[in-house]
């Protein structure tokens, strides 16, 4: 057994750090608006475990969620678990709320193995998930869908996610790195409409093509009309071997900047569907709502993880996992 005796303080926040935090915003938002008087992290979280609706009332004003209909209740009722509902009678949109700034800040840093590195601004991305919702409703993809993806951590993987939920569809994914038969495990359980895919991806700085893989996969799952591939490993990807294949830069509407109507759809709307690992069988899928998955990232990343505009953040993963 190791012992430690001389135990030290890794890390300890300044009084100006702790004044500018968002926790210390939240607090002092909460006091104000529910007549409370809290004086830090433990008696915010006691009174987020004995107040939990106005807790959750607090998250939704505090991080300024855009709805077109407002909530009549925050919760239904707390004694039925699992089956509540939450935030009964608002309207809202899953792709609106991250679209909400059209500025020249960067929304996206790509850095790829290869050393190309590429940027996009929240302006740009605005005008490019309009484009690629405009090609997915003019295809035929509506509320209630399933839009899919075979691809790396790409900035046209979360264009795609965008433009799929921005209309109302549901979105899956899994990293280009699983064999065709994991992804036709997960896949062919929800029937997708679409499916964005690449030519292939790096590791270690060894270039592999997932072509034939793809190819399985739509063979393997009828319900899947159009495949759209990225281009990553090659300049423009072989795609004549891929059925209902078409490149990313034929797909997307050519208007530069054609109008967005987002769809306002109830709280409870699916928005993703996830997959366990596979370890104990085939993949069991579990579907998120839209907004539980919104409001519990804007509680996570403002309030627990101190995230600002001015700040970046990065996760390493696939987009096979969920990062919690």
């Amino acid at each position: 057994m190791l012992i430690i005796s001389n135990k030290k303080k890794l890390w300890e926040p300044s009084e100006e750090w702790i004044k500018n935090a968002e926790a210390t915003r939240f607090i002092d938002f909460v006091n104000k608006e529910y007549d409370q008087a809290l004086k830090g992290g433990k008696d915010l979280y006691r009174w987020s475990v004995e107040k939990i609706s106005d807790f959750w009332d607090a998250v939704w004003k505090f991080s300024g969620i855009i709805s077109s209909q407002p909530y009549d209740k925050v919760v239904e009722d707390l004694d039925v678990f699992p089956g509540t509902k939450w935030f009964v009678g608002s309207r809202l949109n899953f792709a609106e709320n991250l679209l909400k700034y059209k500025d020249d800040q960067l929304a996206f840093v790509f850095q790829g193995e290869t050393k190309v590195s590429k940027q996009t601004t929240y302006k740009e991305l605005n005008k490019t998930v309009a484009r690629m919702a405009k090609s997915l409703k003019n295809m035929g993809v509506k509320v209630g869908d399933r839009v899919v993806s075979y691809i790396p951590n790409l900035i046209e993987t979360p264009i795609a996610m965008l433009a799929a939920t921005a209309i109302g569809a549901i979105w899956a994914s899994c990293g280009a790195e699983l064999q065709s038969s994991a992804v036709i495990d997960r896949f062919g359980q929800i029937e997708p409409k679409v499916l964005f895919t690449v030519d292939g991806y790096y590791y270690r700085d060894k270039a592999f093509n997932i072509g034939e893989n793809v190819k399985k996969v739509v063979e393997a799952i009828p319900s899947i009309e159009k495949v759209v591939v990225v281009s990553y490993v090659s300049d423009k990807a072989d795609i004549s071997n891929i059925p209902k294949a078409i490149h990313w830069a034929d797909f997307i509407a050519k208007e530069e900047d054609p109008a967005l109507e987002f769809e306002q759809l109830p709280f409870d709307h699916p928005l993703y569907v996830m997959f366990s690992s596979g370890t104990t069988g085939k993949p069991k899928s579990m579907v998120q709502s839209a907004g539980g998955v919104l409001i519990n990232h804007l509680k996570e990343l403002i309030i627990s993880s101190d995230l600002k505009r001015s700040d970046v953040i990065n996760y390493i993963t696939a987009p096979s996992w969920m990062m919690v």
